[in-house]
């Protein structure tokens, strides 16, 4: 007799991709995929609004995300940088004015194609994105440093576990 899929939406098979051997355990029989689902982005993005909360400044989450990933990217173009946040490009001209206004970046031409601009990291931006983060693990260690060690253990372990689902080789859009 084989097992019956993890639950999930109506139609939908929840199994791990690449996992098909059926649970061993009872317990994963019982996992209600879409309750699980629900409480994973709430926390997650209590959890991220939470973190910002801890930021230093005037930026916004859009500002905030776009000079980090700025930092994380180099000097990517105006488009890049839109579609890397998910946004549309009026939407990040924009929000690269607020960061230029601040000092935070500036928009240097391309050398290989002048027509082209790539926004760049000042050290004003690269100052702002290391406090940032600094405040952010800061702030985090010490809300992790009061959990009891059965508690801190299965962090651990989620952690891992967020790490492998937010792989974006693994985000399907």
């Amino acid at each position: 007799m084989t097992e019956p899929p993890l639950l999930g939406p109506p139609g939908v098979d929840a199994t791990p991709p690449g996992d098909d051997a059926a649970p061993t355990d009872a317990a994963a029989d019982t996992v209600d995929l879409v309750a699980l689902s629900s409480r994973l982005r709430f926390a997650v993005a209590r959890l991220a609004r939470l973190l910002r909360h801890q930021d230093r400044g005037t930026l916004g989450a859009t500002a905030g995300a776009a000079l980090a990933s700025i930092g994380r990217t180099g000097s990517p173009t105006l488009g890049e940088l839109a579609a890397l946040e998910h946004v549309a490009p009026p939407t990040m001209t924009k929000v690269v004015a607020k960061l230029e206004d601040g000092g935070l970046v500036v928009r240097e031409s391309d050398p290989a194609d002048r027509r082209v601009s790539r926004v760049v990291l000042t050290d004003a931006g690269r100052a702002q994105i290391e406090e940032n983060r600094s405040r952010r693990t800061a702030w985090l260690v010490g809300q992790i440093g009061e959990l009891d060690p059965d508690d801190l253990a299965k962090l651990d372990a989620a952690a891992a576990v967020l790490e492998r689902l937010s792989n974006p080789t693994r985000v399907e859009r």
